[in-house]
């Protein structure tokens, strides 16, 4: 279960994710962390969340952000919010660590999905990041916090998550797993 305070390192990259907030913490209204990002370039595809909001602060270096079609550089102090079911995607792009705390609201299964996503990383099961086709279709069927990739019609993704998913969990796959939180999906 995430707690606040509680540290988790990509063995990676490097990248450090602390839990400022957790759902429990504020009630299910956000998640809070506070990322240290010494890879360099995109971790995940353009995407969009369709039921939440992110909020980025920077503390320190510089935070690339895609936002309708054009690249934006944060600096310290800079914050910006990403409305839901807006494509974006957020990025360290230089050689220097970045920085910043970031909000989600409201908070659903957040929290779970980046420690599963670390654990997964952990054992193995995401090398470079990727999870695999399976996985990535288990987890976008049964998590709360619904995340859809940018560059593909939600009709036809939303048609293979609910062909896949039920197979892929009749393999063993899980949105979230026990192993890496207190609760399985």
């Amino acid at each position: 279960m995430p707690i606040k305070g509680q540290i988790l390192t990509n063995p990676d990259t490097g990248d450090i994710y602390e839990f400022l907030e957790t759902a429990k913490d504020t009630d299910g209204q956000r998640v809070t962390l506070k990322l240290a990002l010494k890879s360099k370039g995109e971790l995940v595809p353009n995407h969009f969340h369709a039921l939440q909001d992110e909020h980025f602060e920077v503390v320190s270096g510089r935070l690339t952000l895609w936002l309708d079609g054009k690249l934006q550089i944060l600096t310290p102090g800079e914050k910006i919010t990403l409305p839901k079911n807006k494509p974006h995607n957020h990025y360290n792009a230089d050689d220097e660590t970045v920085v910043f705390i970031q909000s989600v609201t409201p908070a659903l299964d957040f929290d779970y999905l980046l420690e599963n996503i670390i654990g997964l990383t952990m054992d193995g099961k995401m090398p470079n990041g990727k999870a695999g086709l399976i996985q990535e279709l288990v987890t976008l069927k049964y998590l709360d916090s619904n995340s859809y990739l940018a560059s593909i019609p939600q009709g036809p993704q939303k048609f293979l998550m609910n062909l896949v998913g039920p197979i892929g969990r009749l393999f063993g796959y899980r949105a979230i797993y026990r192993k890496y939180s207190d609760i399985e999906k």
